[in-house]
């Protein structure tokens, strides 16, 4: 039985609510629920209080091998053979166990780490390594092509992650998970883009890189964060008994590619970049770096690109981009931008928009320079190039979850999208449903590109070709290569909630993320 346990039972024991052993404790309801729940431990000063209120000592919170014993010691009973010597069996049983013997040796080193100054730095000190709970590896939700994060004043009318269900993060933080949501060039190249995920990760300025930016022909910087903004504080540090602190990427259509590539650049480094500036080169690119990440979550990413670059212009593209923008966010079709969406295209000189059609004009202009942009990165052919660029981490768990909202036509042989397609997405579903050879360019297209979730590919959405993968096996999860989850039902916004039900949607993250969270982790101890 461990600690979270025997406080439950205390409590139940006693006939207190959480409420009341709260009030007690003088912490809140939710710090009572989340000690007993598991997702927290007590930290010593209240490992302590818990102590003296029950009336047991802190060896016995704090040691899973023992047990609570409720029953009252039976009133001792003259017998006619009281006064006989006990048997050997008898006082057998009056020996001290090892175990009392083990938990005597460790209750003398509790009192002499109290006593001495040096070492543990007394008692209070002491119980505080032995009793830290395992770090809470924060999530960080990463948004897709033409997405928005808290920056964008857009975020205050609705949220991109979760959509018309309401705050995602809100949600999930006010179940104890740690929810940060990131805010990245929604046209950008995954390049960029991930450049500024680092930055806002760790509260420094954007560094794009020198040999990319003189590639690309832009700046080599871009915002800078601070300490205090940064969200995740002391990423890559550890705590007190040598826990690392790494972070749980979930990225959601393009953000997918973004979350990959930060995993791989933080492993491996960029060999150009560090050849260009030496000891400045920014920490993004100096590698050394797999164990600041738990894990990676893409969902509905396009890992080897969409067939939808094929099968409309790229002005097409646009409209439809933007369309989805004014659905997620609820604005109306004539309702202008101004300052509500952040195109954050500093790098390239190029400000906001205020119209729908100044928007598509800038986008546009983005596409058409070059391969540093989105549109590329989403094409087949660029995800390819892209592909080569981004290895597996061994020490990362990596899942993946594609979405099917097509059909196959008993007509034509093609997929059809389903009735309960978001409209925006019904033109796309069926177009990529018909378009089973590439007459564009060299990159294979066959069949098994047809189902799609209206955006992305199925067989894209699974995993990256050439990457080492295994479909999903409960008892099997595996680091270093792609756990690719079954297909689910629904289009390419129902995993962020746009048109579904609140209860599908917090379901489908709380067992996603209790999912992580009960992966095995590498644990550091310190020896006494």
């Amino acid at each position: 039985m461990n600690i979270s346990d025997k406080i439950q039972l205390l409590r139940r024991e006693n006939g207190w609510s959480q409420d009341e052993l709260a009030e007690k404790l003088g912490v809140s309801r939710q710090s009572v629920s989340k000690w007993e729940s598991g997702k927290a431990l007590p930290d010593s000063e209240k490992v302590l209080a818990i102590a003296q209120l029950f009336d047991v000592s802190t060896d016995f919170l704090l040691k899973d091998d023992m047990e609570p014993v409720f029953e009252e010691a039976a009133e001792p009973q003259e017998t006619e053979n009281s006064d006989k010597p006990q048997e050997p069996e008898e006082k057998e049983k009056r020996k001290l166990s090892w175990k009392k013997i083990v938990a005597l040796v460790a209750a003398v080193c509790i009192v002499i780490a109290a006593v001495v100054p040096l070492g543990f730095g007394g008692y209070s000190a002491f119980l505080e390594k032995i009793s830290e709970a395992p770090v809470q590896y924060p999530y960080i939700l990463v948004h897709g092509l033409g997405g928005w994060g808290p920056e964008a004043q857009i975020d205050q009318m609705s949220h991109y992650w979760g959509s018309t269900t309401g705050s995602l993060s809100e949600y999930l933080n006010s179940e104890g998970y740690n929810v940060q949501v990131a805010s990245v060039g929604p046209f950008s190249s995954t390049w960029d883009r991930t450049c500024e995920l680092y930055a806002e990760l760790t509260g420094t300025r954007v560094d794009y890189g020198e040999a990319h930016s003189k590639a690309h022909g832009h700046e080599r910087y871009g915002r800078e964060y601070t300490e205090e903004t940064a969200l995740v504080d002391n990423w890559g540090g550890k705590t007190k008994r040598g826990q690392r602190i790494k972070v749980n990427l979930i990225g959601h259509s393009f953000g997918g590619e973004t979350v990959r590539l930060l995993a791989s650049l933080m492993a491996y480094g960029d060999e150009a970049e560090k050849e260009a500036t030496g000891n400045e080169t920014s920490g993004l690119f100096t590698g050394g770096k797999a164990d600041w990440v738990n894990s990676v979550t893409t969902l509905c990413s396009p890992h080897n690109g969409s067939t939808l670059f094929y099968v409309v212009d790229q002005g097409k593209l646009v409209s439809t981009v933007l369309g989805l923008v004014y659905a997620v966010s609820g604005l109306a079709d004539n309702t202008s931008l101004g300052d509500f969406y952040d195109f954050r295209l500093e790098q390239f000189g190029m400000s906001g928009a205020q119209t729908q059609s100044q928007a598509a004009e800038l986008i546009n202009t983005v596409f058409s320079e070059g391969t540093d942009n989105a549109a590329y990165d989403l094409s087949p052919d660029g995800a390819q190039e892209l592909n080569g660029k981004i290895r597996l981490v061994d020490s990362v768990y990596y899942f993946s979850y594609s979405y099917l909202t097509t059909q196959a036509s008993p007509l034509t042989g093609t997929q059809v999208p389903k009735a309960s397609t978001f409209p925006v997405l019904i033109p796309t579903a069926y177009l990529m449903g018909k378009y089973s050879e590439n007459t564009k360019t060299d990159f294979k297209i066959d069949e098994t590109w047809l189902p799609n979730d209206g955006l992305v590919n199925v067989v894209s959405a699974r995993y990256p070709i050439g990457d080492e993968y295994q479909e999903y096996d409960e008892e099997n999860i595996v680091k270093g290569k792609w756990n690719v989850m079954p297909t689910l039902p629904g289009d390419h916004g129902t995993v962020i909630g746009l048109k579904a039900g609140a209860e599908e949607t917090h379901s489908f993250y709380d067992t996603l993320f209790k999912m992580i969270d009960s992966q095995p982790r590498e644990r550091k101890y310190y020896i006494f």
